[in-house]
């Protein structure tokens, strides 16, 4: 990361509560100053501080635990894992059947800032290998599920998130003005599903609905990806198939 936009003061506050996970209650704040080498007068702010906060708790002796305020977080955490988890399972349950209808490839990813992350993906009988696996990262703006997710988000997002209004170009078929790519996740909006023509790999298509949750919010999406030749005759089956998919995963 560029460090002109470093926040050390969030350095320390990590040095303090890695310290501190490592031997719970054992740690006064002269053995934190030691360990982290943070000098006393800062360490006793970030400590202040962060019991307002329930990061810390501090017992009778004056030795430091983490406290409720982590536990919460790392409780979502958890939380978000079991969910991601449950929803890959439905995804290979669901969309083997999807395979066998399309024929193609079909995958899931959630959105991360203005990437998405793929979370896995079903194998369809293509030659054609595709590099999407479990983890991988691609630019959103490029890709049909990207735009998908993106098109969803509340007012005022998609502008926080691309507060440069910078689309960068990955193929030469990639949206890189701003005004055709927020008309371009309107037509999405309406539409309800997304399109990605070359975009993101040269001869390669994708078409791609929004998983939703039981309040209406997209929080991940489903795609079929195939060449573009065999995107032409299969588009209108393949926009059927994964909309109905990402409808059987909503919740």
């Amino acid at each position: 990361m560029d460090r002109k936009y470093w926040v050390p003061a969030l350095e320390r506050a990590d040095l303090i509560l890695t310290a501190i996970s490592r031997k719970p209650g054992e740690h006064k704040m002269t053995d934190l100053c030691d360990e982290t080498g943070i000098n006393k007068s800062s360490m006793f702010s970030l400590l202040r501080t962060m019991e307002t906060l329930q990061w810390v708790v501090k017992d009778d002796r004056e030795a430091y635990a983490l406290g409720a305020g982590v536990s919460y977080y790392n409780t979502v955490y958890n939380e978000s894992l079991k969910q991601n988890t449950n929803l890959v399972e439905r995804f290979l349950a669901g969309s083997a059947q999807s395979v066998r209808v399309i024929g193609e490839t079909f995958q899931l990813s959630v959105l991360d800032r203005d990437e998405i992350i793929y979370l896995a993906k079903q194998e369809g009988p293509s030659l054609v290998r595709l590099e999407s696996s479990p983890g991988m990262r691609f630019p959103a703006h490029a890709t049909a599920m990207g735009k998908m997710m993106l098109a969803l988000l509340p007012d005022g997002e998609l502008i926080r998130r691309y507060s440069g209004k910078t689309l960068t170009a990955v193929t030469s078929h990639t949206l890189t003005d701003w005004a055709e790519f927020t008309a371009a996740l309107s037509e999405i909006r309406e539409a309800g599903y997304a399109v990605d023509r070359e975009e993101i790999i040269q001869g390669i298509s994708c078409v791609a609905a929004p998983i939703l949750d039981a309040a209406g919010n997209a929080v991940a999406a489903v795609s079929t990806t195939m060449l573009q030749h065999a995107f032409a005759d299969k588009q209108e089956a393949a926009v059927r198939e994964v909309i109905e998919l990402a409808r059987k995963l909503s919740l």
